[in-house]
Order: structure tokens, then sequence, then C-alpha cells
């Protein structure tokens, strides 16, 4: 196991939230980074500074994931940066919140490009890579609870998400034979700029989620820890698996929602 332990990964979307979490987190167990953004270089140029304040090395590129196929190309340019590829982190993602009725074309495909396309052409570079290296490797796709569970109004991302949850699965059975481990990473709703939360502790008053059985958002940190798990040799055998890091929300089946503001369905 030694011999084969990653060293470095590439984590799209790194910028903030949930990507750059991880990218600590992964520095913090040894790994050097590959760092993504799309909107704000400024964010991970700090990314890339925390994660060579813990001594490891960091590159940092640009990550249009609209642009594709050859938005991928930079997954090559970190490899070849950094000496190779052993995890990836398929990070990168956006979303919407319109009815199907409303839901115009353009905004469905640039969601399912971004979510879906672009993860599966990131995963795909990065797979060609770790079996020519030899080695094995982890693939890490963060998807969302939406990949088992509907939301209203966001038909695309659920769409997306679901599919990328299935690629999952499918490249965890076509690449074992690679030693490449396939996992996917479905967090509920977290404490990042996507959700309007950068920063915020989710434990604080005012953060009461009544519709979550541990009545809370979740802190990235939380996601990235499950995450560096499975990025470990420790998650040798663990594959094709979809861990929900939701607060008990998918548990709930019908009666869930992070928009509840009445504890009711407690009590039968």
């Amino acid at each position: 196991m030694a011999d084969s332990a990653p060293r470095v990964a590439i984590v799209t979307g790194s910028e903030s939230g949930i990507g750059r979490a991880t990218a600590v987190s992964l520095a913090e167990a040894g790994f050097d980074l590959g760092i993504t953004w799309y909107r704000e270089q400024e964010a991970a140029d700090a990314t890339a500074e925390e994660v060579r304040g813990l001594g490891r090395r960091a590159e940092v590129r640009h990550l249009d994931l609209t642009q594709l196929p050859e938005a991928a190309d930079v997954v090559d340019e970190l490899a070849d940066a950094l000496g190779g590829v052993d995890v990836l982190v398929n990070d990168a993602g956006t979303g919407q919140s319109t009815s199907i009725l409303d839901l115009d074309f353009g905004t469905w495909r640039e969601v399912l490009g971004t979510d879906l396309d672009g993860a599966f052409l990131c995963l795909q570079r990065a797979a060609r890579r770790m079996v020519a290296a030899g080695r094995g490797g982890r693939i890490v796709n963060i998807t969302s609870v939406h990949e088992h569970q509907p939301r209203v109004g966001a038909a695309a991302y659920c769409a997306a998400k679901g599919g990328l949850g299935l690629l999952t699965r499918v490249a965890a059975i076509e690449l074992a034979e690679h030693g490449i481990t396939v996992n996917a990473v479905a967090p509920g709703e977290i404490s990042t700029p996507m959700t309007g939360q950068e920063d915020e502790d989710p434990t604080s008053p005012g953060h009461e989620r009544p519709g979550i059985p541990l009545r809370r958002p979740g802190d990235a940190r939380e996601i990235a820890a499950v995450v560096a798990f499975l990025a470990s040799a420790g998650a040798g055998y663990v594959t094709g698996a979809s861990w929900a890091v939701d607060g008990g929300m998918l548990q709930m089946g019908p009666m869930a929602g992070s928009h509840m503001d009445s504890d009711d369905w407690r009590r039968p």
C-alpha cells in the first residue's frame, strides 16, 4: 500500500466552498495539489497559499467547463506540472432553479455540459493518466442528494447529478482492473457560496433547519473529510459507492426538506 499511496491530487472548482476545503484536507493528508478556478483567480491563489503553508506543492489553472472538450486539457497540464495524478476530485459544477415549463434549452445544456459532460471528460483524462502510470488511483465525483432524489425547479441539475452518479458506477466497474476506485460524495445543504452562506458557521444561531434531522446545514470541511477518506489507502476496497453527507435528509424520504420551518414532522 505504501508504494501505491496517492501523492498528487487534482481538485476542480477548488477556489472556494467544498473544493477549497477538499484541497486543504488533502494537503493535510500529504498530497500535492492541482487547483482550478472559474471566476475568482485570487480565491484560487489563496487556496494554493494555504496548501503551500502546509508544506505541499500547488499549481493553479483556469478551468471553464462551458468550453468543452478543450477545457479538460487542464487535467493534463496539472498532471504534467506536478508529475502525474493519483487522485481526481470532480467538484466544479453549477445549477439553476427554473420550472421545466420555463427552462430554456441553453440553460439546460449549460448545466448538463458543466456538471456531467465536464466531469466525464476530466474523469477520462485522469483515468487515462492513472492507467498509463500503473499505480492505480482514486476518483471522487461530488454529486448531490439530488443524485438520488428530485427537487422541484432543478430538472437540469438533478438530471446531471443523477447521470454523474451512474457514470460513477460504470467507471468503478470498468476501472477496477487497473486498481482505480471511483466513488461519489452526495452533499445535502452545505454552507458555501453556492447556497449563499460562504464562511458561515452552520451551527450558529439563525441556521436552524427543522426539516433536516441534524437541524443544520453542513460545513464544507465535513464533505472534505469524507473525500479525504475515499482518497486514502484505507478506502482501497470501496468503489462504486455514493456517500450521502446530508445530516440525515435522504432518510426522511417524502418528509424531507431543508426549507421546512417546523418540527411537526418529528411527531407521529
